[in-house]
This record gives structure tokens, C-alpha cells and sequence, in this order.
């Protein structure tokens, strides 16, 4: 036993060191795949570290060195792992290991210590009022490192700054860590503090809380809690992976049977209070990322869409709405580009109309 217990501390050791090769050249993202060099993303470009070639039987120790036994049956079972990591003095990193054609591969995505402050992050300032909402639902959207978590975490360290709340978050793993300040926070982790979301969730409504984190609204019966939460006077925050505003009100109504849909509008309408989408662009004028946003306020006429069936005009609205602080997503890539934050090339190539873009942006 001693001898496996040596084997994975050697391991982790092994990986500590790569994480710490990553964490010098401020890697967002680490890939552990066999047959490669340690890969790791560094403002969106993949580039390998020094170090000898992966193997399969390698990656086996780092999973042994990190993984429970529990965690390692749900591997074999699932094909798939999805847990924490931390680091001393580095910090702590979302890990997902799975399978593929070669063996077992690893990917790691760098969670920093400490919450940004919102006003740090280039979003309009109609975010930080997010922060002082009573109650309703508010949804970060984008795909997958699109800074959906840091957006909402800002958001909750905001509040714990200022206000006097019960905050809890059900997350899967747990990113930022949060200390409590003015507000009590408790966070929950998927498998070890909870079975799941919706369980996670059901239990909340009975633990007192003003404000509710929903790591991802994934499926219907999750979707249908935070819902009825946000409409019971709790301030529901939460993601999912839609593009756009309008995609966002459709996917969560396409969840429900048809036969459900006009009542689900209904109640999607009274409780959505906003919706941040967003994309993250390499900084053309130093090093880093700059989010490029779409924001939808959930105003009276936009209420009033949602009930009515009528998302497709939704664009439409927040175009016409700048002046309250709404904003298309190409209006916000426009204003980058024009700023000199991000590229001509960057710009057109994210857009949601590329050709208007380009025009818009050689005038």
C-alpha cells in the first residue's frame, strides 16, 4: 500500500511540475494526451511546452495521483471524469479525463485564486447593476471558455461586497472559492456535495437563500427549478451554451413538451431579468482576453415577445434599445475593433454578419 501511495505522490509531482511550466506562460488551458508533448492554450493559440513525450501509462499515474477510488470506478463506468485539482501557490484547475483512440487523455482548464472585480472585466457597466437585483433570473451564455464562470463570479463577489444575503452555488466542479464577506456563501460541489443539480437545487429552496448559482441550466427538470425559484423571489444565476439572446429564450422553451410551451412563455417572461452572451477575443494591444457581449434587459416589450412567440424580433429590440444598455453582440465586436482591442481579422471572422461587419468597420 505504501508503494502505491509513493507511486502517486510521484506522479503528482510530475504533474505539478507541467502545471507549473502552464502557470508561467499563463496558460488557460493544459492537454495531456498521449503521444504529445504537453500542450497547453495560451490566448487562444495551442503551443507545447519542453518535456519529454506523454504516455498512456503516465497520464494512468497523474489520474491515480488525483482521482479517489470512487472517481476512478466512475471512469472505467463513464468513460469520462470531470473533478478538481489544486495546486499550491498555482491555483486550482477544472479537470476532465476520458478516453480516446491512444489511451487515457487529460484536460485542464486554470481557474485563478481570486475573483476579478466586475469593473475589471471590459463589460458595460449595466452589468454591475445585475449585482442589486431583487430577484428574477439572469443567464451568462456562450460556448465553452467564453468566461461564462468569471462573468458570474464577479457578480456574486460583487454582492458579497455590498449586501447582506444568504448566497448558495451548486457548481460541477467548483471554480472560484469565495470567502464570505457581507453575505454568507455556501458552494456545492457536483458528486461530492450533491448527486446532481436538480437535487442540489430542490434542496436549496429549503436552505434559506436570496441568491441561488446554478453552475448550468443542462436539462428540463433543473431548467424547471430555476425557474420556479426565480419566480418565488430568489435571484437565480445560471448559464447555458446559446450564442445569442433570442437563442437563449428558445432553447430554454424547446426544453418543455409543446403541449407546456405558452405557459412556460408565460413564466419566462415574468421572471428573466437578463442575458449576457458572450465571446472572448485575444487582446490585439497586449496580452490577454477581451469579452465582446450581446445584452438583452428584460423590459416591457421584451416581456411582452417572449409571451407572444415573437423571439425573432428580439434583435431587433436591442439594436433600437442602446440608450437603456442593451447591445448586439456586433455592435460590442464593432466597438473592440474601433478601440484597437482586437483585430479587423478577429472581428469580421466572429460576427454574426461578417459582410456587414467588414463594412461597418472600413467605414
Amino acid at each position: 500500500m505504501v508503494g502505491v501511495e509513493g507511486t502517486a505522490r510521484s506522479a503528482c509531482m510530475r504533474l505539478d511540475a507541467i502545471l507549473h511550466q502552464a502557470a508561467a506562460v499563463d496558460a488557460s488551458d493544459i492537454h495531456l494526451v498521449p503521444g504529445h508533448v504537453p500542450m497547453v492554450r495560451v490566448d487562444t493559440i495551442m503551443r507545447g511546452l519542453d518535456g519529454p513525450v506523454l504516455t498512456s501509462e503516465c497520464i494512468d499515474g497523474f489520474v491515480t495521483g488525483i482521482a479517489s477510488d470512487a472517481q476512478r470506478q466512475q471512469l472505467c463506468e463513464n468513460k469520462d471524469l470531470d473533478l478538481s485539482y489544486a495546486v499550491e501557490n498555482i491555483g486550482r484547475y477544472r479537470v476532465n479525463v476520458h478516453h480516446q483512440r491512444t489511451g487515457t487523455a487529460m484536460a485542464m482548464r486554470a481557474i485563478r485564486d481570486k475573483v476579478p472585480p466586475l469593473d475589471m472585466l471590459n463589460l458595460p457597466l449595466v452589468v454591475q447593476q445585475f449585482a442589486m437585483l431583487p430577484r428574477g433570473l439572469v443567464l451568462v451564455t456562450g460556448d465553452t471558455g467564453s468566461g461564462k464562470s468569471t462573468t458570474l463570479a464577479a457578480i456574486i463577489q460583487s454582492i458579497n461586497s455590498h449586501q447582506r444575503k444568504h448566497i448558495i452555488t451548486l457548481e460541477d466542479p467548483i471554480e472560484y472559492t469565495f470567502e464570505s464577506r457581507q453575505c454568507l456563501i455556501e458552494q456545492r460541489e457536483l458528486g461530492d456535495d450533491m448527486p446532481d443539480f436538480t437535487s442540489g437545487l430542490k434542496h436549496a429552496l429549503r436552505q434559506d437563500p436570496d441568491i441561488i448559482l446554478v453552475g448550468e441550466m443542462r436539462d428540463l427538470e433543473t431548467t424547471a427549478l430555476a425557474m420556479s425559484a426565480a419566480e418565488t423571489g430568489h435571484l437565480v444565476l445560471s448559464t447555458l451554451h446559446t450564442v445569442s439572446a433570442s437563442q437563449t429564450v428558445e432553447r430554454i422553451i424547446d426544453m418543455y413538451p409543446a403541449t407546456q410551451q405558452n405557459q412556460i412563455r408565460s413564466m419566462l417572461g415574468n421572471t428573466l431579468q437578463a442575458v449576457v452572451s458572450q465571446v472572448l477575443f485575444p487582446r490585439a494591444d497586449a496580452a490577454g482576453m477581451v469579452p465582446a457581449v450581446e445584452i438583452l434587459l428584460c423590459t416591457p416589450a421584451v416581456r411582452n415577445l417572449i409571451r407572444e412567440n415573437r423571439t425573432f424580433e428580439i434583435p431587433n429590440v436591442i439594436e433600437t434599445s442602446r440608450s437603456l444598455g442593451m447591445t448586439t453582440l456586433d455592435s460590442s465586436i464593432a466597438e473592440l475593433c474601433f478601440n484597437g482591442l482586437i483585430t479587423r481579422e478577429d472581428a469580421i471572422a466572429r460576427a454574426s454578419h461578417p459582410t456587414a461587419m467588414e463594412q461597418a468597420i472600413a467605414a
